[in-house]
């Protein structure tokens, strides 16, 4: 019989040693998953989800019949408020460790949910001031992108974007917190806005207390709103 080569025994060795350490590890994490879990660990942002809810999913793992279905687990945390995404894993001996990725709120979201800076619809509390997103749940992600730019372009104006709004043919309009409107159509938006900025001192210093601006003209705009004030007019000495 023909002796095998070294390298060959070699490799044989090798292949069996990672197949007996792939069973043993096996076997510890089967024997692990079916201990009973004692321990509830959080961790990544929880600061948003409420302690309550935090606390009725720990009570749930650790009630849970061992072996815990840790995909269970998973979807049970991502149903929280706030929460976006989560991963689970068993941490030895006894605990069972979920990690949470939270919303980061950025608009109120027509009357009853908030949308992320990802332009992602969601559920939940917050009191905190917000703008409000007004538009399909289509145009979320497209109003998340563009919110930050048309607040830049506005800023000029010295008064927040209070309401965005984008209709179903993807008309742009928008509401100051001073109630001005800016109807601003669905072409040329930033022109349209920056147009407008350019001529917003000579419109304060005419007077000129405009409610509602049409921008969708190719060269100016339209006011509608208050006439001029009157100039103010010295008292005799």
């Amino acid at each position: 019989m023909t002796p095998l080569p070294k390298n060959i025994i070699q490799i044989a060795i090798s292949a069996a040693a990672a197949v007996l350490f792939a069973g043993l590890a096996w076997y510890g994490y089967d024997t692990v998953a079916k201990w009973p879990v004692s321990r509830v660990v959080f961790a990544g942002s929880i600061e948003r989800i409420p302690p309550d809810a935090l606390e009725a999913l720990a009570s749930g793992i650790r009630s849970a019949p061992a072996p815990i279905s840790l995909a269970s687990v998973r979807d049970a945390a991502r149903r929280l408020p706030w929460v976006r995404d989560a991963s689970v894993r068993r941490r030895f001996p006894d605990a069972v460790e979920v990690a949470f990725e939270t919303h980061e709120p950025l608009a109120r979201w027509n009357d009853a949910a908030l949308v992320s800076n990802r332009g992602e619809v969601f559920a939940a509390d917050y009191e905190a001031p917000l703008p409000r997103f007004r538009g399909n749940d289509a145009a979320a992600p497209v109003m998340a992108r563009r919110y930050a730019a048309m607040a830049a372009a506005l800023a000029p104006l010295d008064s927040a974007i209070a309401e965005l709004r984008l209709s179903p043919r993807g008309a742009w309009q928008v509401k100051l917190e001073s109630g001005l409107e800016l109807e601003i159509g669905r072409g040329d938006v930033e022109p349209r806005l920056a147009r407008f900025v350019a001529a917003w001192p000579e419109l304060m210093a005419r007077g000129i207390e405009a409610q509602h601006a049409d921008l969708r003209y190719p060269n100016g705009f339209a006011l509608r709103g208050q006439p001029p004030r009157a100039p103010a007019q010295k008292g005799r000495a």
